[in-house]
C-alpha cells in the first residue's frame, strides 16, 4: 500500500483521533457509475492519492458489482488509471481508457475478469467514446499526432501561432472487438471539433456537436449535426445562434433530445431541453426545468420521458421530463447530494455516487421509476471513524430583503453559547453551489479538518449561485462585488448573531470566483484577520485578455473592457487594494489558463509593495483545478497553518 505522505501508517504508533488533511487524503472518491443493459451488474470507478517519494497522482480503477450489493470485485489493475467504464450492449465486456500502454487508449475485459484486450494503437489525443447499440462498433473523438508535429518538437522548432491550427478532435470509427483490420476511419471533423455524441438506435447514423474549435470560450458556437455511417454524408439538425449540445435519440428512434441555450448564449446558464423528430425534423421545446439549467442524461426505456439531473438548493437529484407535461422528481436523497449520475444503455436504471456531509460517497444503483437505491460499493468503509462537527442549513436576509442560504459546520464537540472563530468559505463559478458534501473529501479545503480545530465554517450560496432558479442565478450580472458582497457580510453578521461566531476572529478563503470575493472583501472591510485567496481574478481587465475565456466577463459585464473600462476597473479588487493590511496568502497554480497565474502575481505585488503581510505560493504544471495530492496536501496544510498564524 502507498505510503501517504507525511503518514508512516506502518510505524504509527497509535490511531488518528482527529481529522487532519492526511488523513483526509485516504477518503476515495466515485467516479461514473453506469449499471449494465440489464440492471444486474453496476461499473464504477474508486480514486485514491498514490503518494510516494516520486509519486503523486490520482490513481483510478473500475469495479464491479452485483446490482443487488451482495459482491463486488476490482475489474481492472495495475499502476496506470482506467477510466470511464462502458457496457456492451449484451453486458459480456466492460469497455474503458487507460495509458497502461503508455498513450490513451481503448480497451475491453469480460465482466468475469480476466486479461484486457486492447482494441486501438492510438497515438494522440483520445476523448470520448460510446459503444454502438448493435454492439459492432465502437465510435470515439480524437486526435492523431502529426509526424511533423513531433519532428517539429524534436528540432527545436515547436513554435506555435496563435489561434491557426486548432487541435481539434475529429469523430472516428471502429470494430468492438479485436483484429488485425482494425485502423481507425475517420467519419467527421478536421475543419471543425468535435465534443460530443450519440448513436442513433438502429446503429446506421451518429448525432454530434461541433465548435470551431476545442477552445473552451467555443461553447457558445456549438452546433448539431448527424453523419450516416454508409455513405458518410454529412446533415446539420440544428446551427442557430444558441448552443445546441448532449444530444440523445430516443430509444424508439422517433426522437433526438438535446439542450439548448438562450440566444445568445449566456454564460450563467439558462437552458433548454428540445426534441427533434426525425421522420420531418419538427422540433418541439419542453417544459421548464426548475432551475432552466438541466444536463440530460437520456432517454426511459419507453422513449415516454427524459431523464437529466439538476441541481436543487444544496443537492444534486435526478428528474424526468415527459413529452407532454412538466418535469416529475425521479429521486432526491433524503439527505446529502448525488454526483457522477449514469444511464444504462436501456433507460432501466441509474448508477450514482451519494454522500452526505458525514458519510463518504460510495456507488449506487435505482431502478429508473420507482424502488429504492442499493448501494454497491465500500470504497470507504474501512474509513477511521472520526468524530465530524455537525452540518446545518441556515438562511438568511441579505441587505434588501433577498433570502441567501449556506451550509454552516460547526465544531467538534461543539457546546451552544460558545463563540469560536468563523471561516467564511466561497465558492467559484460564480454559477456553483455549495452541497451536502462529505466533510472529509480530500479537496482544496480541509472542512473536517476546521472543523476538528475549532473553526466553524459558513458556505454561502449567494446571487449567482445555481439551484436557486434562472432569477437567482443571473443576480449578480453587472455586479459583482456588489451585492453579492451584501450577501455574504449578511451571513457573517447571522452567525455572529446566532452567539456562533466570535466577531474578533475571522477568516474568509476562496477560489477562483471565490477567490476573487475574497480578494474583493479584504479591500471593502477590515473585519477579517486572515485571507486566503485561491486562483483569483483580480484585474477584469487584464483577466480578460489572457483567459482561455475571453468571452466570460463581457457577458457578464455587457460589453467588452475597452467599450466598459470603467465598469471593469470599479468592479476590480485591484482598483481598490490601496490600504489593504489583512494578512493574506495566495495560492496559484502556475499552469492555469483559466485564471492566469499573472493575476494572483498583480495582487501580491500590490500588497508586497505596501507592506501589507502577505504570501504567495505558486504551484507547477498544474491547470485551475490542482490534481497532484502532494500540492492539494500542501494546499490544506496552507489554509490551516496561516488561519492558526492569524487568527488563533
Amino acid at each position: 500500500m502507498p505510503v501517504l505522505f507525511g503518514l508512516l501508517w506502518a510505524a504509527a504508533a497509535q490511531l488518528p483521533t482527529a481529522w487532519t488533511p492526511e488523513v483526509m487524503m485516504q477518503v476515495q472518491t466515485i467516479g461514473a457509475v453506469v449499471p449494465s443493459p440489464d440492471g444486474a451488474l453496476v461499473a464504477y470507478t474508486q480514486t485514491r492519492a498514490v503518494i510516494e517519494t516520486e509519486k503523486s497522482e490520482q490513481l483510478t480503477h473500475i469495479f464491479l458489482a452485483r446490482a443487488d450489493g451482495s459482491k463486488r470485485f476490482q475489474l481492472t489493475q495495475g499502476d496506470k488509471s482506467c477510466t470511464s467504464p462502458a457496457f456492451s450492449p449484451d453486458g459480456a465486456y466492460v469497455y474503458f481508457l487507460s495509458e497502461r500502454t503508455g498513450k490513451p487508449n481503448l480497451f475491453r475485459i469480460r465482466v468475469d475478469g480476466g486479461e484486457a484486450e486492447r482494441l486501438t494503437d492510438w497515438k494522440g489525443a483520445l476523448g470520448n467514446f460510446r459503444v454502438s447499440p448493435d454492439g459492432k462498433w465502437i465510435a470515439f473523438t480524437g486526435r492523431k499526432d502529426s509526424e511533423e508535429e513531433e519532428k517539429a518538437k524534436k528540432e527545436k522548432r515547436d513554435f506555435q501561432v496563435v489561434d491557426e491550427k486548432p487541435k481539434n478532435h475529429s469523430l472516428w470509427l471502429i470494430r468492438a472487438e479485436p483484429g488485425v483490420d482494425n485502423e481507425p476511419k475517420e467519419l467527421a471533423g478536421g475543419a471543425f471539433h468535435v465534443q460530443e455524441f450519440d448513436w442513433a438506435p438502429e446503429a446506421r447514423a451518429i448525432a454530434f456537436v461541433r465548435w470551431p474549435t476545442p477552445v473552451a470560450d467555443d461553447w457558445t458556437r456549438s452546433d448539431l449535426l448527424e453523419v450516416a455511417l454508409d455513405s458518410g454524408a454529412i446533415q446539420t439538425l440544428a446551427a442557430t445562434a444558441a448552443a445546441e449540445t448532449a444530444p440523445r435519440y430516443s430509444p424508439d428512434g422517433v426522437w433526438l433530445a438535446y439542450q439548448r441555450s438562450a440566444e445568445p448564449p449566456r454564460w450563467a446558464g439558462d437552458e433548454r431541453i428540445v426534441v427533434r423528430r426525425r421522420s420531418d425534423g419538427a422540433t418541439r421545446t419542453l417544459a421548464v426545468t426548475g432551475d432552466e439549467r438541466p444536463t440530460l442524461l437520456g432517454w426511459s426505456r419507453d422513449s415516454k420521458r427524459l431523464l437529466y439531473t439538476e441541481s436543487k438548493r444544496t443537492r444534486l437529484a435526478i428528474f424526468s421530463l415527459p413529452l407532454e407535461g412538466k418535469p416529475v422528481t425521479e429521486y432526491e436523497p433524503r439527505a446529502g447530494t448525488l454526483s457522477a449520475v449514469g444511464l444504462n444503455l436501456t433507460g432501466s436504471h441509474a448508477g450514482f455516487a451519494w454522500e452526505t456531509s458525514e458519510e463518504a460517497p460510495e456507488a449506487w444503483v435505482l431502478a429508473v421509476g420507482g424502488g429504492r437505491p442499493v448501494r454497491v460499493s465500500r470504497a470507504n468503509a474501512d474509513l477511521p471513524k472520526l468524530p465530524l462537527g455537525k452540518t446545518e442549513l441556515v438562511r438568511w436576509k441579505s441587505t434588501d430583503g433577498l433570502e441567501i442560504e449556506g451550509l454552516l459546520t460547526y465544531p467538534v464537540d461543539y457546546r451552544p453559547g460558545r463563540r469560536v472563530p468563523l471561516i467564511l468559505h466561497i465558492h467559484g463559478g460564480p454559477a456553483s453551489v455549495f452541497r451536502e458534501t462529505f466533510l472529509g473529501s480530500p479537496g482544496l479545503y480541509p472542512l473536517a479538518a476546521f472543523s476538528a480545530k475549532g473553526y466553524a465554517v459558513l458556505r454561502p450560496n449567494p446571487r449567482g449561485s445555481t439551484g436557486y432558479g434562472k432569477q437567482f442565478r443571473f443576480a449578480n450580472y453587472n455586479d459583482w462585488g456588489g451585492m453579492d458582497y451584501q450577501d455574504l457580510m449578511a451571513g457573517v453578521d447571522h452567525v455572529i448573531e446566532m452567539g456562533v461566531a466570535d466577531p474578533e476572529r475571522l477568516a474568509v478563503m476562496g477560489w477562483s470566483y471565490g477567490g476573487y470575493m475574497t480578494s474583493w472583501i479584504i479591500t471593502q472591510t477590515k473585519r477579517f484577520k486572515a485571507a486566503v485567496i485561491g486562483a483569483p481574478v483580480t484585474n477584469l481587465w487584464s483577466f480578460t485578455g489572457t483567459s482561455d475565456i475571453p468571452g466570460f466577463l463581457p457577458d457578464y459585464f455587457s460589453g467588452e473592457p475597452w467599450a466598459n473600462f470603467e465598469v471593469y476597473r470599479k468592479h476590480s479588487p485591484l482598483a481598490h487594494v490601496k490600504g489593504v493590511s489583512t494578512p493574506a496568502l495566495i495560492l496559484h497554480p502556475e499552469a492555469d489558463v483559466r485564471v492566469p497565474v499573472s493575476q494572483g502575481y498583480e495582487y501580491y505585488q500590490a500588497l508586497k509593495r505596501q507592506g501589507a503581510p502577505v504570501k504567495m505560493v505558486v504551484y507547477p504544471r498544474e491547470g485551475h483545478g490542482p490534481r497532484e495530492p502532494k500540492f492539494r496536501l500542501d494546499i490544506m496544510n496552507r489554509h490551516l497553518d496561516w488561519l492558526e498564524q492569524y487568527v488563533r
